[in-house]
C-alpha cells in the first residue's frame, strides 16, 4: 500500500509541476487520508477579549497564500489576493487608507522606509506611501513574489520563485543587485521571507540552506546547511526552508521541512545548537528559555533554547494545520483549518482558552505588538485581541 501510495502522489506531484516545480502542501502530508483530530474539551481559564474586528477585502484565494498582515509603526496593513490594500490604525482598526491595485497577490504586505510593498504574482514589486497610500513606483522581476518585500537601509530586498532575491532602490525601484540560487526539480509551494538585520538578508532555501547576504551589494557573507537531503523518494528528500526566520538576540533560529530545529550566529552563521526537527509552519522564541514549534502534524513543542532539548509537546491539535505559533505573554498561539484560535500553557502547554475567528482557515501566524495581537483568517477577517 506505501509503494502505490507513493506511485500515485509522484504521478500526480509530476502533473501538477510540469510547469513550476512546485507542489502544495497537502501532497506531502503523511496524513493524507486522515481527517484533523476532533477539538478536546477544557475548562477554559479565560475569555480572549476582540479589541476590533474588520473585513480586510476578499482575503486569500490560492491553497498557498499567507497574506499575514504587517505592523509599521502605528498602522497595520492587509491585502487581499485582488490586491486591495488597507491600513488601519492599529489600536482602533480605523480606516486610514484603501487603495484598488487590482493585481493578483499570493504573499502578504511588507514595508519599511516609510513605504507599504506588495509583491504580486505577475512578478512585480509595488510601492506606496506609508501614511496616504499614494502610488510611489512599481518593478517587474524575473517570477511571482511569494514572500513580503522588506526595506532598510535604501534598498527593497524582494524574493521571487525562480529563486532570485533582488535588491531594489527606495526612491525609484531601480534593481541594486541580484542573487540567483537554483531552484531543486521537486520544492514544497511557497518560499523564506528574508529577514533583515543590521547590514544582512538573510532567508532560507529549499535546499536546507541559510544565506546572509550584504543588504548593499548582495554579496555572500556567509551559508550553512541546516538540513541534509535523504530518503527513498523526492518527496521523502524535500528539505526546504519555506518557514520565517526568527532573529533575537544575535541567533537565527530556523527550521526545515525534514530537516532540523537549529540555532545559528547571526554574524558567522556557526550552529549553536541543533535537533531533528520537521515543520512547514515555523517557529518563535523566547531567547534562552524555549523555541516553541508546530511539526508537520501539528503538534506544538516547546524546546529548551541551548540545548535542544524537548520540554513538552501538545499533540491534540493533530492535522489540524495549525499556524506557526506566537508567543502572547505568558501563553503560545495557534490557528487552525476551521478557524480556531487555541492558547496554550507556555509552562506545559496545557488548552487554556479558544476562541472562533472564522469558519474558514486560519494560515497566517498570529502578530504580537504590545498588547494587542493581530489574526488574519483567509476569508479576510482581521481582528485585534487584547492580550491577557
Amino acid at each position: 500500500m506505501n509503494v502505490l501510495r507513493n506511485l500515485v502522489i509522484l504521478a500526480l506531484v509530476f502533473m501538477l509541476t510540469a510547469c513550476s516545480g512546485k507542489i502544495p502542501d497537502w501532497l506531502v502530508s503523511d496524513d493524507l487520508v486522515l481527517p484533523p483530530a476532533e477539538l478536546v474539551d477544557f475548562e477554559a481559564e479565560f475569555e480572549p477579549t476582540v479589541v476590533w474586528s474588520e473585513d480586510a477585502g476578499d482575503g486569500a484565494k490560492s491553497e498557498y497564500s499567507d497574506l499575514a498582515p504587517w505592523i509599521q509603526n502605528d498602522y497595520i496593513v492587509a491585502v487581499d489576493h485582488r490586491g486591495e490594500v488597507n491600513s488601519y490604525d492599529k489600536l482602533t482598526g480605523k480606516l486610514n487608507w484603501q487603495i484598488e491595485l487590482e493585481v493578483p497577490v499570493v504573499a502578504g504586505p511588507g514595508g519599511g522606509e516609510e513605504l507599504i510593498l506588495i509583491g504580486t504574482q505577475e512578478g512585480e514589486v509595488i510601492a506606496l506611501n506609508e501614511k496616504s497610500g499614494e502610488f510611489i513606483w512599481r518593478k517587474r522581476l524575473t517570477s511571482e513574489v511569494l514572500t513580503p518585500p522588506k526595506a532598510a537601509l535604501g534598498t527593497v530586498v524582494a524574493r521571487t520563485a525562480d529563486g532570485r532575491m533582488s535588491g531594489l532602490s527606495t526612491s525609484d525601484g531601480t534593481v541594486l543587485w541580484n542573487y540567483q540560487r537554483s531552484v531543486p526539480l521537486l520544492s514544497l509551494r511557497g518560499a523564506s521571507p528574508p529577514a533583515l538585520v543590521d547590514d544582512k538578508v538573510i532567508a532560507g532555501y529549499a535546499n536546507g540552506r541559510v544565506v546572509a547576504l550584504s543588504i548593499t551589494d548582495g554579496k555572500v557573507i556567509w551559508e550553512k546547511n541546516v538540513a541534509v537531503s535523504r530518503g527513498r523518494t523526492e518527496i521523502d528528500r524535500l528539505v526546504d526552508i519555506d518557514s520565517e526566520l526568527v532573529i533575537k538576540y544575535g541567533r537565527i533560529y530556523v527550521v526545515a521541512y525534514h530537516g532540523n530545529l537549529a540555532a545559528l550566529d547571526v554574524e558567522t552563521g556557526r550552529v549553536i545548537w541543533s535537533r531533528e526537527m520537521s515543520s512547514r509552519a515555523g517557529l518563535d522564541v523566547d531567547p534562552d528559555i524555549a523555541v516553541y514549534v508546530s511539526d508537520e502534524s501539528s503538534h506544538v513543542w516547546a524546546i529548551q533554547d541551548g540545548t535542544g532539548s524537548g520540554l513538552w509537546r501538545q499533540t491534540d491539535l493533530l492535522r489540524r494545520n495549525i499556524t506557526a505559533p506566537a508567543i502572547v505573554g505568558s501563553y503560545v498561539l495557534v490557528g487552525d483549518l476551521e478557524g480556531y484560535v487555541h492558547w496554550l500553557s507556555r509552562e506545559d502547554g496545557h488548552f487554556v482558552a479558544r476562541m472562533r475567528l472564522s469558519s474558514d482557515a486560519i494560515r497566517s501566524k498570529p502578530v504580537v505588538d504590545g498588547e494587542l495581537v493581530y489574526i488574519i483568517a483567509i476569508d479576510g477577517t482581521l481582528e485585534a485581541i487584547r492580550v491577557p
